[in-house]
C-alpha cells in the first residue's frame, strides 16, 4: 500500500488512512496522501504501457490497500477525439463510455471498494442524477445497500436507472444541498454512510484518474487548456490533484493547462466568487439549467477549485441555456458525437473564452463530456410519414 496518511485540504491536518472519515475537524475535504518515492519504483511509462487499459492500472496511485480487489463494471480507458468539424485542436475526453454512462462511475468504484474494504454496509448521497446511477451500480455490484435522495428535476431516466440497480429512490421538493442536508442528517444518527461529493476522501482519487489518462493519451504532455463542467467540481480539483502526482513520480514536468470552470448562468456560484476574488462561494439561490449535472448551489470543495483555477492561469465561465443547447445541436449535426447538457456547456464555455481572448485558436484545448448524452431528453424532431402513396423524391 503506498497511501501515507490523509490530509484536511484546508488545515492540512494529518489523519490515519486506516480508519473511515467523512470530513475533516475543520468541515473540509480530506486529500489522500502517497508515498511518491516508493510508487515511483513501479509506476513507470514502460510498465503503464504493459499494463491492461483500465483505471485499475494507476494502482500505486490509487487507495486500495494490499489485496484489495476493486468493485469493477470493468472501468475502460475513455477516448480522446477531435472535434474537426467543431474547431481545429479543440479535443473531447469521451466519459460517457464508462459503466452507467458517465464520469461518476468512476469516483463510484474506488469509493465503493473502500467501504466494502471498510465493512460498511449502507450507503446514502444525494444526486442530480448521474452519481445515484453509478452508487446505485457498484453498491449492487459489491452488495451493499443504496440510499439515493434526488431533486425533483432530475432527469426521469436517471432515476429509473437507479431504481433498477436496487436503489431506495426518492424524489425530493428541493435541490442538491438540501437533499444533501438530510442525507448527512442520517449519517449522523447512524443510518449510513454519507457518499456525498467530497464528504468522504475516496470518490475524488476516483476521478483524478482523468487527469492520469490525458497525460498518458498525449504523449506525457498536457494540453494547453482544460474545460470541465463544474458543479461540485471534483473532476477538476482531482485533476489538479492528479498532475502534481504524476510530476511527483517523474512521468511529467512542472508545466501545468490553464484549468477553466464552466457553470450555467442560472447556477454559478464560482464565477461569482471568481469574479469577485473570494476563496468560499456563496450558495446560489433559484439555481435553475438543462445542465442539471452542474446545478449545484453550494459546494464544499468551492475553494479548491477556485484555487485551482487561480493558480493555473484559467478562469470560472457562465453560459447561457440557449449557448449550452445550440452547442449540444452543432457537435451532434458537425461531428456526430451527441454530448450531455454539461458536455454542451464546456463547448459554449470554450467559445466565450475564444471570444474574450482567453484561448487562442492555435491552442491545444481539451473539454470533458460527463456523460452519455442519450441518458438525456431530446426534441422529437423526426417526421410522420403515411407509407401508402409515399414517394421516395419527396422525402
Amino acid at each position: 500500500m503506498f497511501v501515507t496518511h490523509l490530509e484536511c485540504s484546508l488545515t492540512r491536518e494529518r489523519f490515519d488512512a486506516g480508519r473511515v472519515h467523512n470530513l475533516s475537524r475543520a468541515g473540509k475535504p480530506l486529500l489522500v496522501r502517497y508515498d511518491f518515492e516508493a510508487a515511483k519504483r513501479t509506476l513507470t511509462r514502460e510498465s503503464l504501457a504493459a499494463r491492461p487499459p483500465t483505471m485499475w492500472k494507476w494502482r500505486e496511485l490509487l487507495p486500495m490497500p494490499d489485496g484489495v480487489e476493486p468493485v469493477s463494471l470493468g472501468e475502460p480507458e475513455t477516448p480522446i477525439l477531435a472535434l474537426a468539424g467543431t474547431a481545429p485542436n479543440l479535443l473531447v475526453k469521451d466519459e460517457g463510455r464508462l459503466p452507467t454512462g458517465s464520469f461518476k462511475a468512476r469516483g463510484m468504484a474506488v469509493a465503493v471498494t473502500m467501504a466494502r474494504h471498510f465493512g460498511i454496509t449502507r450507503i446514502a448521497i444525494p444526486t442530480n442524477g448521474n452519481a445515484g446511477a453509478a452508487l446505485a451500480a457498484y453498491g449492487a455490484r459489491a452488495g451493499i445497500e443504496t440510499v439515493v435522495i434526488c431533486p425533483a428535476e432530475t432527469p426521469e431516466i436517471n432515476v429509473r436507472e437507479t431504481a433498477a440497480y436496487g436503489a431506495k429512490v426518492y424524489v425530493a421538493d428541493g435541490q442538491i444541498d438540501e437533499c444533501g442536508a438530510l442525507v448527512g442528517k442520517g449519517a449522523a444518527a447512524g443510518l449510513w454512510f454519507d457518499c456525498s461529493t467530497l464528504k468522504e476522501p475516496y470518490r475524488l482519487e476516483g476521478k483524478k484518474v482523468m487527469g492520469f489518462e490525458l497525460a498518458e493519451q498525449l504523449g506525457w504532455k498536457l494540453p494547453d487548456a482544460i474545460f470541465y463542467p463544474t458543479g461540485g467540481g471534483t473532476g477538476l480539483i482531482g485533476m489538479w490533484k492528479a498532475f502534481d502526482e504524476l510530476e511527483a513520480v517523474g512521468l511529467i514536468g512542472p508545466e501545468r493547462p490553464r484549468m477553466f470552470a464552466i457553470q450555467a448562468a442560472g447556477c454559478a456560484p464560482m464565477v461569482r466568487a471568481f469574479e469577485a476574488g473570494e476563496e468560499f462561494a456563496a450558495r446560489w439561490e433559484g439555481a435553475a439549467t438543462v445542465a442539471t449535472g452542474i446545478r449545484v448551489p453550494k459546494a464544499v470543495g468551492d475553494f479548491l477549485i477556485l484555487r485551482a483555477v487561480r493558480d493555473s492561469g484559467g478562469a470560472a465561465l457562465a453560459v447561457e441555456e440557449g449557448a449550452i443547447l445550440q452547442a449540444v445541436e452543432d457537435v451532434a449535426r458537425n461531428d456526430g458525437m451527441l454530448l450531455c447538457p454539461e458536455g454542451g456547456a464546456v463547448v459554449a464555455g470554450w467559445r466565450s473564452a475564444l471570444e474574450r481572448g482567453l484561448v487562442a485558436r492555435g491552442e491545444t484545448v481539451l473539454l470533458f463530456n460527463c456523460a452519455n448524452g442519450n441518458k438525456y431528453p431530446l426534441s422529437d424532431c423526426s417526421r410522420k410519414l403515411e407509407l401508402a402513396g409515399a414517394n421516395p423524391a419527396d422525402l
